[in-house]
C-alpha cells in the first residue's frame, strides 16, 4: 500500500489567496490560444498547490516551507473551496474539442480532481480528518522526508515544532465543527488515538519521536553546535510539544470520543450513503455503484478460493480451507523468530527482484529503492508495509517501508507478494518512471490516481510468476492470499459503509476467506472504517489493467509483446481507468496496424 501523505490533513498555508481573477477574465480574451489557456491554469493551480501546502516543496528543491506545515482551520478549508470552484470555472469554460489529446486530458485530470476535492468539502470528509493512521498525533514522521545534513536542517526542524501548537488548535476547531455537522469518525477506530498520542509523550524528553533526529547529528555539524540544538530541542518538546498534545489529547479523550458514530459505516451518518458513493467514484475512477462493486467482490473471492483449493489439494493438506489458513497462521515454520531476521529476509528479496525486470520493462526508472522498517512508535497501528515514493528533486530515494512488530504475525509465504507490490515492479518502479517523464505537468507526474496506482501494484503481484517467483507452494498461495485479500475488500468496504455491516461481521468475513493473521485483519478493517472507498481501488483497477493485457493478448497473438504493453501503460504516469483504456486502444490500434502493414 502506498502510504496516505496525511499531511495534507495537518498543514498550515504561508501565502496570500493567489489571484485567480485575472487568469480566468483572461479566458474570454480570444488572442489567448485553448492550449495555452489549459497549460496557463494547471501552472497556476500548481503554483496554488505549492502555497498551500509548503510541505511538498523541499521535493521540489524549494527551502521555503521547511519551518511551516500548512493551515488545517475550517476557514482554511473554505478559502480552498472557493479557490478551486473558480479553477473549475476556468477549465469549464475552455471547449475541449479544440484542444489537443494531451491538453485534453490534462485538462480532465485537473478537473476530475478539483471536483473531488469540492465533493470531499460539500460532503464534510474533510472534518473527519483523523483516525488511527493519519492525523497530527503521527507528526513526527514528516521527519522520514527531511534531510538531516546541515545546521539550517536542524533549526528548521525546530521552528516547524514550534509552530505545532497550533497545528493541533486547527485540528481540534476543525473536529469540533465535524461534531456539529453530524461528520464524526467511527468510535472503535478512534479509541486507538489517544494511547497514540500518549505515546508521543514522553517522561523522558531524550525518547521523544520528535527528538529522534537529534540523537545522532552528523560529524560535520561542530560540537559545541550540535550540544546546543540538543538542548534547544529538548526545551521546546518540553515547553511547547508535550503540553500542545496533552491538551490535544485531553480533548480527544474528553469530547471527541464521546462524539463519535458508534456504527462503523460512512453510511451511518445523515447523507452518508450519498458520500459513500462519492467516495466509490473517486477511488475507482468509474461509474461503478457499490452495488455493483459489492457482487464484484463476492465473484472473486469465489474465483480465487478455487484457485486456493487446488494448492491445498498440491501440498496434501488434509482438512477444509479455513483449517489450512488456521494452519498457515499458527505453525511456526512460517514466521521469523525476531524482527532482525524478518527485515534481512525482505532485504534479500528485494535484491532478487531486481534483475528480473528487464524481461517485463523496455523502460526502467533511474530512482533506486531501499527497505526500511516501519517506525516502531506507529507499528502496532499500521499496516504490514507500505511505500513512499522519492522526493522529485532526487534528493531521496524511494523508501519500502515493512512492519517488524511481532514478527510471529508476519508470515514468510507473504513476502514475495508484498515485496513486488511495494517496491518493483509495483509501486517504485510505476511512481518512479511517471516523476521522470519531464513532458508532463507536475500535477501529472506526482498523479494520486488510487485506482491507476494500487491497481497496478496488484497487477504486479501477478508479475511475480513471470519474475520466477512463487517457486514454493506456499509461497503461491500467499499470491492467493492476497489477492483473495483485495478480493475481500470490494466486499467488506461496501459492505461496512454501504449496507450497514458491523465491524465484527466484517472481520469475520474477512477470516473465513483470507489466511491473513488476526491483528493483520483487524488493523485492515480499521484502515476501511477511517478511510471509506479507498480499499476498493485496488481490485478494481487491477481487473481493468487485466483486461486490458487479455484484449490486446487475444488480438496480437505471438505478436503480443509483453514489455511494449508495460511501458505504454505507464508511459503517461498515473491516469483514471477510463483515460487508460482508451490510451492502451489506440496504442493497440496502432500495433495492430503496424503488424499487418506490407
Amino acid at each position: 500500500m502506498l502510504k496516505p501523505y496525511c499531511l495534507v490533513h495537518t498543514i498550515r498555508a504561508i501565502a496570500a489567496p493567489l489571484c485567480i481573477g485575472p487568469l480566468i477574465a483572461a479566458i474570454s480574451v480570444l488572442s489567448y490560444a485553448q492550449e495555452s489557456m489549459v497549460e496557463n491554469i494547471i501552472d497556476e493551480h500548481w503554483a496554488w498547490v505549492l502555497s498551500e501546502y509548503p510541505e511538498m516543496r523541499l521535493e521540489y528543491g524549494d527551502r521555503s516551507g521547511n519551518t511551516l506545515w500548512s493551515d488545517v482551520s475550517p476557514s482554511a478549508h473554505q478559502r480552498r473551496y472557493e479557490q478551486q470552484q473558480a479553477f473549475v470555472n476556468a477549465l469549464t469554460a475552455i471547449e475541449p474539442s479544440s484542444l489537443g489529446s494531451e491538453s485534453r486530458l490534462n485538462r480532465a485530470m485537473l478537473l476530475r480532481e478539483l471536483r473531488d476535492d469540492i465533493a470531499d468539502y460539500e460532503n464534510g470528509m474533510h472534518l473527519m480528518a483523523i483516525n488511527m493512521r493519519s492525523g497530527p498525533q503521527h507528526q513526527y514522521t514528516m521527519a522520514e522526508r527531511l534531510s538531516f545534513t546541515s545546521e539550517q536542517d536542524y533549526r528548521d526542524w525546530l521552528e516547524r515544532l514550534k509552530a505545532l501548537p497550533s497545528l493541533l488548535t486547527q485540528t481540534q476547531r476543525l473536529l469540533q465543527q465535524g461534531i456539529a455537522q453530524q461528520r464524526t469518525q467511527a468510535d472503535i477506530v478512534m479509541r486507538r488515538v489517544p494511547d497514540q498520542i500518549s505515546r508521543v509523550i514522553t517522561d523522558d524528553i531524550t525518547n521523544s519521536p520528535y527528538y529522534a533526529v537529534f540523537r545522532d547529528i552528523p560529524d560535520a555539524i561542530d560540537t559545541d553546535t550540535a550540544k546546543a540544538l540538543k538542548i534547544s530541542a529538548q526545551q521546546v518538546i518540553s515547553e511547547i510539544i508535550n503540553p500542545a498534545y496533552r491538551r490535544f489529547g485531553t480533548f480527544m479523550a474528553d469530547e471527541y470520543l464521546s462524539a463519535t458514530r458508534q456504527q462503523p459505516g460512512l453510511g451511518s451518518l445523515p447523507q452518508g450513503k450519498a458520500a459513500y458513493r462519492q467516495q466509490v467514484a473517486k477511488y475507482t475512477t468509474t461509474d461503478l455503484t457499490p452495488e455493483a462493486i459489492h457482487q464484484i467482490g463476492i465473484d472473486e473471492v469465489a474465483r480465487i478460493r478455487h484457485a486456493m483449493l487446488g494448492v491445498i489439494d498440491a501440498v496434501g493438506f488434509e482438512g477444509d480451507i479455513e483449517a489450512f489458513n488456521e494452519f498457515l497462521r499458527t505453525d511456526p515454520q512460517f514466521y521469523y523468530p525476531t524482527p532482525e531476521a524478518l527485515l534481512e529476509g525482505y532485504q534479500a528479496i528485494s535484491k532478487r527482484l531486481d534483475p528480473q525486470l528487464i524481461q517485463l520493462f523496455g523502460k526502467l526508472p533511474r530512482m533506486p529503492y531501499g527497505v526500511r522498517p516501519i517506525p516502531a512508535a506507529i507499528a502496532p497501528d499500521t499496516t504490514t508495509a507500505y511505500y513512499m515514493r522519492p522526493a522529485v528533486d532526487g534528493s531521496r530515494p524511494g523508501w519500502y517501508y515493512v512492519n517488524l512488530y511481532r514478527p510471529e504475525v508476519r508470515p514468510i509465504f507473504e513476502m514475495e507478494v508484498l515485496s513486488v507490490h511495494e517496491s518493483v515492479p509495483g509501486h517504485h518502479l510505476q511512481i518512479a518512471l511517471a516523476q521522470e517523464l519531464g513532458n508532463l505537468p507536475h500535477f501529472r507526474r506526482n498523479s494520486s490516481v488510487t485506482a491507476f496506482i494500487e491497481g497496478w501494484g496488484l497487477y504486479s503481484e501477478r508479475l511475480g510468476y513471470d519474475m520466477g517467483l512463487y517457486q514454493d507452494p506456499y509461497s503461491r498461495y500467499g499470491q492467493l492470499v492476497y489477492d483473495m485479500w483485495r478480493a475481500v475488500r470490494l466486499v467488506v468496504d461496501t459492505g461496512i459503509h454501504y449496507f450497514g455491516w458491523t465491524r465484527q461481521q466484517a472481520i469475520d468475513y474477512f477470516k473465513a476467506n483470507a489466511a491473513k493473521t488476526e491483528a493483520d485483519i483487524i488493523n485492515e478493517i480499521d484502515r476501511y472504517i477511517g478511510w471509506p472507498g479507498q480499499a476498493l481501488a485496488y481490485k478494481i483497477g487491477q481487473l481493468k489493467i487485466l483486461a486490458l493485457r487479455t484484449e490486446a493478448e487475444q488480438a496480437l497473438g505471438d505478436k503480443f509483446d509483453i514489455r511494449a504493453f508495460h511501458d505504454e501503460l505507464l508511459g503517461a504516469g498515473a491516469i483514471p481507468l477510463d483515460a487508460l483504456e482508451v490510451r492502451m486502444r489506440e496504442w493497440l490500434h496502432r500495433t495492430l496496424n503496424s503488424t499487418t502493414d506490407p
